[in-house]
């Protein structure tokens, strides 16, 4: 890897760079600066290529933090380099007693930083993309984990639909049950009429009979 791999690097605020640095001359920093104002405005990692150099930008709530790379490294060293940074400049001036609006002075503060991070990525290709692959395998995990969880629930979705129908047939038996039930006690009561009303017939003709006898 070569000394220029990593070129320019700043933090932002907004729209407001903070703090910067680069060894190298050139219009790094009026590209980078016209490529932030177009970010979006949500959280996340983009990437704008420029005459065989990306742009790669690291998005986290306010802040934004930029380094600029010979687009032959690929991802992996710019985004470990910047998450870095993030961490690094979060536990400094997020996470302590500092007040957020000191960082609008940070150029000489943080820039030595950006120095320090930028030839430490450097001189270390290696480390720097076996962290990157170690995050890439436990974002796949997690990944994997959450559609899992995705898929348990929605299976959880439709065994309690399951139950519902279950329930549902269970009530529709049960009224069939009592509507069968009270069909034959009503047929049979039907059919008791009927044998009363034959047995009486039986018994009026032998009456009948027996008189006229």
């Amino acid at each position: 890897m070569g000394s220029e791999s990593l070129i320019y690097s700043f933090i932002a605020r907004d729209t407001v760079v903070l703090a910067e640095y680069t060894p190298f001359s050139g219009n790094f920093s009026t590209i980078a600066v016209q490529c932030l104002q177009k970010l979006p405005a949500n959280n996340g990692k983009f990437i704008y290529s420029c005459d065989r150099h990306t742009f790669n930008y690291l998005v986290d709530d306010e802040f934004t933090y930029l380094v600029v790379a010979d687009e032959g490294i690929g991802r992996q060293v710019p985004f470990t380099f910047l998450d870095r940074i993030k961490e690094d400049f979060k536990k400094r001036y997020q996470e302590g007693k500092t007040d957020l609006a000191v960082a609008y002075s940070l150029d000489q503060e943080f820039g030595p930083r950006l120095k320090e991070q930028m030839e430490y990525c450097i001189q270390h290709p290696e480390e720097m993309n076996k962290v990157a692959k170690i995050k890439s395998q436990v974002a796949e995990v997690k990944d994997i984990m959450m559609e899992n969880i995705e898929r348990v629930l929605d299976r959880g979705g439709k065994i309690e639909i399951l139950v519902e129908k279950t329930d549902s047939l269970r009530n529709q038996a049960d009224v069939f049950h009592r509507q069968g039930r009270h069909l034959r006690r009503k047929m049979w009561l039907q059919n008791m009429k009927v044998k009363l009303a034959v047995l009486a017939i039986i018994i009026a003709m032998v009456f009948i009979i027996w008189r006229m006898i």
